[in-house]
């Protein structure tokens, strides 16, 4: 048989598979049994195990929060950087772009190449693999007495294993988390990213006072602190049921389920849960080993998901918000706070503040809704801001005072727009990326996803010192017109998640529902007799009155 025909015969096999418990109720008429939800507080020990997985993003953070500071350091300046012809020390824009984003290169490499570490070795095992290699980064980066590219290769390497904790964490989270709290405990992984870019700042204002390399060895040896916790944490977690189940550890995989919706190891949900994820497993199994190349097969909507994961994490990155952390200081400066620190304290706060909303929103009203309201009032937040800047904030022309009541406007929607991104924008798109793909290839759309966020990122934080220096302001008018494209590709290729389990996540994709009428989806093993699935997959009504939800 030819081997895009054994593939072809894969995907029937696993929609007819993933069909087979919903036809075995029509048959026997036995419901399926949906696991019993219980009062919040039932869930606090799963909250704080996936909060523990989750730290894999504080470690992100934690670069990303000190790393800036590290730049504008007195000693890591001396060290790392050249001289003027007076004898002054300075880094040079190129060289602080490639310092700054190259960890975001190493990222990309290490979501590719090592996130398969989950599928092959356990997603436990591959995160810890992954934070060991960060550890050894870090070694590099504290060892670095002179040369910077010695501080480079640190960087690099400690990427990589930011890179496989990007993939895994959220993977592990969303496939051990209970349905109904799944985008909640998903965005616990944004929400420690926050903490940690809130405590990397606080500590770099903290170790500005010394005058020696305690300024920047100092934050990274805490990094070790942060590593161990990470490790010992996983010995605590349960393993994913996908995982296990497919190593034929059955009654582990009970447990783990049983453990995360806090019911016992033989409640008929329980077992049937793990039954649904057998006739998943089976159905990879029959499709033969996974490839890149079905990650670009329309048929069962993979290249469709593949577009939506990546396009929406370059999107997070093309909203604009790290132009706001990198030009606060400017904006602060206009209206009397010099010390830079202290600016990006405050924008921390803010930033790690808000994304407690989130754990609210995203489960409350959904991931679709959160990030059209989110993009809608990031746009207008940005109009202000850059609005602003271009007339008003240096009215006698830059250079020549500026005007503190601009300055006091723009700091307000500054911390507007932080706002809405860190309760929509920032963890959102990581719960549909961890929730959209099936088994068989999650692993690597999830890490072509990551791939999309960290270059972009990287082509950001290298190119954003250019540009601003160049355009000033009017930078902002880019991200705007970004947000707008945010606003509709959301509208239109984004369907809604909330709610639902994994595999029927897929069937909906499967069953091409467009994605401004997926909220009125049902599940299969939930319809009545007048359910018609055609009509959610067709709609005759012009693009505006669609739009506002118009008949």
């Amino acid at each position: 048989m030819p081997e895009s025909d054994s593939h072809s015969l894969g995907s029937n096999e696993i929609k007819q598979d993933q069909t087979s418990l919903y036809d075995h109720e029509q048959e026997h008429g036995s419901p399926l049994v949906e696991i019993p939800k219980k009062p919040a507080s039932a869930y606090v020990a799963v909250f704080i195990m996936c909060l523990m997985v989750a730290f894999g993003g504080f470690i992100l953070g934690w670069d990303t929060g000190t790393i800036g500071g590290f730049m504008a350091q007195t000693d890591f300046i001396r060290r790392f950087g050249s001289k003027h012809r007076d004898g002054s020390h300075y880094l040079s824009k190129v060289r602080i772009g490639l310092l700054v984003s190259i960890f975001n290169i190493g990222c990309a490499i290490g979501s590719v190449f090592l996130g398969r570490l989950g599928d092959t070795i356990g997603r436990r095992k591959g995160i810890v693999v992954a934070v060991s290699i960060y550890m050894v980064g870090i070694v590099i980066q504290i060892a670095s007495v002179k040369k910077w590219f010695q501080y480079l290769i640190g960087r690099i390497i400690s990427g990589l294993g930011a890179g496989c904790i990007a993939v895994l964490s959220p993977m592990l989270i969303s496939e051990v988390s209970p349905k109904h709290l799944r985008g909640t405990l998903v965005s616990c992984y944004q929400l420690m990213v926050t903490f940690g870019i809130f405590l990397g700042y606080c500590t770099n204002y903290g170790t500005k006072k010394h005058s020696n390399s305690v300024q920047w060895r100092v934050p990274l040896g805490l990094c070790f602190a942060w590593a161990l916790f990470m490790l010992g944490a996983m010995f605590l977690v349960p393993e994913s049921p996908h995982y296990l189940v497919k190593n034929g550890l059955i009654e582990e995989a009970k447990r783990s389920v049983a453990k995360s919706n806090k019911v016992t190891i033989d409640d008929p949900a329980v077992i049937q849960e793990v039954e649904m994820v057998q006739i998943a497993v089976e159905a990879e199994h029959a499709g033969g080993p996974s490839r890149w190349m079905e990650l670009f097969e329309t048929k069962n909507k993979i290249f469709q998901r593949v577009v939506v994961g990546v396009v929406l994490l370059g999107l997070q990155q093309l909203t604009g918000v790290n132009y706001f952390f990198y030009y606060g200081t400017i904006v602060f400066k206009a209206v009397g706070l010099e010390d830079s620190f202290q600016t990006s304290i405050v924008f921390g706060i803010v930033n790690f503040a808000s994304t407690f909303v989130a754990l609210y929103v995203v489960d409350k009203y959904g991931r679709r809704t959160c990030l059209l309201w989110g993009a809608a009032g990031m746009v207008c937040c940005m109009v202000v801001f850059a609005s602003v800047g271009v007339t008003r904030l240096w009215p006698h022309g830059k250079g020549n005072g500026s005007s503190k009541g601009a300055g006091n406007c723009m700091i307000v929607f500054s911390c507007f727009f932080i706002f809405c991104f860190a309760t929509t924008w920032a963890p959102i798109p990581f719960v549909i990326i961890s929730e959209s793909f099936p088994l068989r290839v999650k692993a690597k759309g999830m890490a072509l996803g990551t791939v999309s966020n960290q270059m972009w990122n990287f082509c950001i934080g290298f190119f954003t010192p250019f540009i601003t220096g160049a355009i000033n302001f009017y930078y902002g008018y880019v991200f705007l017109g970004c947000l707008v494209f945010s606003w509709f590709y959301v509208f239109i290729f984004v369907p809604e998640t909330k709610g639902l389990q994994l595999d029927d996540i897929n069937v909906m994709w499967e069953e091409g529902v467009l994605s401004w009428k997926s909220a009125s989806w049902v599940p299969p093993s939930q319809r009545g007799d007048t359910y018609d699935a055609d009509a959610l997959a067709t709609d005759d009504k012009p693009l505006y009155k669609r739009m506002l939800g118009r008949g």
